[in-house]
């Protein structure tokens, strides 16, 4: 897997200290980070980058297929690196917590399905919602 700034090079993207700020904050986040978190952890790094500069540059990430972007539930579009390996999301919609997973299974019914309908898949999106289950030790 190729680095987003190395990618956006390779688009023909034009690459600003403050872009590749932002491409770096992006590549590095283990969570689904929204813009105004993205923003926050860019501005730690370069002080002058604006709000407004992140909303363009993720933007322009996005269009250039380089950023995926969710919608959760929450009201809040969140992005991750479009080329990080697959996986699977549970959202807790009690807490907005994201549990990445995969799931042999799962991937496997899926072609399954494909085929039987006539269709061979070239990609999918699984978001789980979820509240966590009650235990034995606080069910009423």
């Amino acid at each position: 897997m190729t680095d987003i700034i190395t990618r956006s090079v390779a688009k023909g993207l034009r690459m600003t200290d403050q872009r590749r700020v932002i491409a770096r904050v992006v590549g590095e986040a283990e969570d689904h980070p929204d813009v105004e978190e993205l923003y926050a952890r860019a501005a730690r790094i370069d002080a002058r980058i604006s709000l407004a500069t992140v909303y363009r540059t993720v933007k322009l990430f996005e269009e250039a297929g380089l950023l995926e972007r969710h919608e959760f539930g929450d009201g809040r579009a969140r992005y991750e690196d479009a080329e990080r390996d697959h996986h699977d999301h549970l959202i807790d919609v009690t807490t907005g917590q994201v549990i990445e997973f995969v799931d042999p299974d799962i991937e496997a019914l899926q072609e399954k399905i494909a085929a039987r309908l006539g269709y061979r898949l070239i990609g999918h999106r699984l978001e789980l919602l979820g509240v966590p289950a009650r235990t034995q030790d606080n069910q009423p």
